[in-house]
Order: C-alpha cells, then structure tokens, then sequence
C-alpha cells in the first residue's frame, strides 16, 4: 500500500460494484459512467497493492482480497450512512440531550410545567437544568442555553431578551397585620427591613417613573443570599425588595403581598442566550422558538 491518502468515493464505488454484481449495474444504478467507475476501481487497487476484482468477458469476481475488503468496507460505509442521516434527521428533528444552565432561584414549578410541554412536543428531547448563579462558560461545559438574570457581558453569545424582572418591596400578610400602615416610600423607616445586602443593608432607592428616592431603614436582617431574604419574608419577618418573579406563586396565593405599587428598585433584563453556531440543532431551535414565548409570560415586560 503506497501513502496516498484513502479517497472514500473510490471505496464507495468499489462497493456499489461489487453489491452490483457488475460496473454496467453499478454505472446505471449510481448515474455515472462505466468508464468512471472502472477508472475509480483501478485507483483503488492500485493505491492498496492488491486486485479486488478479477473482470472476464461474463462475469465479474472477488478475488479473497477483495472479498475481505468488501465485508469491512461494506460495514464502515454503512456506519457513515447511518451517522449522516441521524445527523439530518437531527436538522429537522428535536433530538437527543438538550443541557439548560438556569439561576437557582428560578427552579419553580411553572417554570417545569413550560420545560414538560416542551418535552412533551419532542419526546426525543432529554433535558438537564444545571442550575448555579455563577455565569458558566457555555461551549466549555458543553451547555446548549443558558437563562440569565442581569446585564450581559460583550461575549459570541447570542442572546434574547425574553422579558425583565423588578425588585419590589414585598411582606408576608401576616406581618402587615400588626406592622405600621405603608403609603409611600418613607414610611419604610418604621419597618423591619429585610436587606439583599447588594441591593443596600441601610437605604433603599425606589423609582416610579421619573421619581427617584433614597430611603434610610431600620434592617432586620441583611444577607447577600436572596433565597434567605425570602425565607425571612415567607416567615413573616419584615419587609423584603425581591424579584417580583420568584414572589409570583406566593402573591396568587395571597401569602405575599406586593407592597407601594409602581415603586421598585433594580430592574433586570432576562435573556436566553446560546452560543453562536453556523447550524442550529433542532432541539435548541425548537426549544428558542417555542420555549421563549411561555417563558415570556412568567417575566414582565
């Protein structure tokens, strides 16, 4: 065998002819000339040093090379066929483990519901939620999409704005039974306040519109865990600033109540965000098309 490197076509071809049982066959079956096909065979044999085909007037024969070479050529040939079209079934096809990178915080339950419809329209689709509050390199980590809080860093990514979230001040009804009357921002002073301390452990400054004011508190509690801050408001523990988007289940049930309506501080955009790529899969274009509308709901805009 000479070091040219394999050309695949001409294997291919040797393949069609030998199946064939004959390069006329071959030739019809394929749209090509014999002359092509006997052109291709001899290169072939002649770059691995060995003769495939013994050709007569009648008939054509596998030498024992060439019958070895078959059964193993046959069989990779066939392996490469059947990996290109689960790749073309997978342009077209929802398929295979789609891995989702979300802030821990917004693991609810509406949130599943939108993730089991999905899966329920692509029953080839396995889906894994990562969720850390660290922004994980995407492509490093082998993630599809990520669901991203806050403002976005210059990146490849690609990113779609699917709706934002307001910190607003909430408290557990059952504080406000016995808690000071709360009419306007300044009144907060009179309250346990319960610090995100990112967000401030001795002022809060509330905006409605173009108003825009700093007010001192009395804290209660600080912390730069957010899931704690709410676990003090859910335990009647004061007055909290939280993403109206994790408060939503328990303002339905009437448990929180969204306190100085209009005012909030910090105002942060949601966004999905995937990395660029010159075809997208269809577990991920469907998951985009489909997913970001339902998730759109759940963020006010």
């Amino acid at each position: 065998m000479n070091n040219q490197h394999p050309d695949l076509n001409d294997t291919l071809v040797f393949v069609r002819v030998a199946q064939a049982g004959g390069f006329s066959a071959a030739a019809r079956a394929m749209g090509m000339p014999t002359s092509t096909l006997s052109v291709r065979v001899a290169r072939l044999e002649q770059r691995l040093g060995v003769t495939l085909l013994q050709r007569t007037t009648r008939r054509l024969r596998l030498t024992e090379a060439g019958q070895a070479y078959l059964h193993q050529a046959a069989r990779g040939l066939d392996e490469i066929l059947q990996a290109e079209a689960q790749l073309d079934a997978g342009r077209h096809e929802a398929q295979g483990l789609l891995r989702i990178t979300l802030p821990i915080d917004m693991g609810d339950d509406q949130l599943l519901g939108i993730l089991t419809a999905y899966r329920a329209r692509h029953p080839g689709v396995a889906v894994e939620l990562v969720f850390s509050d660290a922004r994980i390199d995407l492509v490093e980590q082998g993630l599809d999409v990520a669901l991203r809080a806050g403002e976005l860093a210059d990146s490849s990514l690609i990113a779609r704005q699917i709706g934002q979230a307001r910190w607003a001040p909430f408290a557990h009804r059952d504080y406000l039974k016995s808690a000071p009357a709360l009419r306007q921002p300044r009144d907060l002073v009179q309250h346990a306040a319960l610090c995100f301390s990112p967000l401030g452990r001795d002022s809060w400054t509330l905006m409605r519109g173009k108003a825009r004011v700093n007010v001192p508190l009395r804290s209660a509690f600080a912390a730069n865990d957010m899931r704690l801050i709410r676990r003090l408001a859910l335990d009647a523990q004061g007055v909290a600033l939280l993403p109206d988007y994790v408060c939503r289940r328990e303002v339905d049930q009437g448990a929180l109540v969204p306190l100085l309506p209009g005012w909030h501080a910090r105002t942060d955009p949601i966004h999905l965000v995937y990395p660029g790529q010159r075809f997208v899969p269809a577990k991920l274009r469907h998951f985009i098309d489909e997913v970001a509308p339902a998730l759109s709901s759940l963020f006010e805009r």
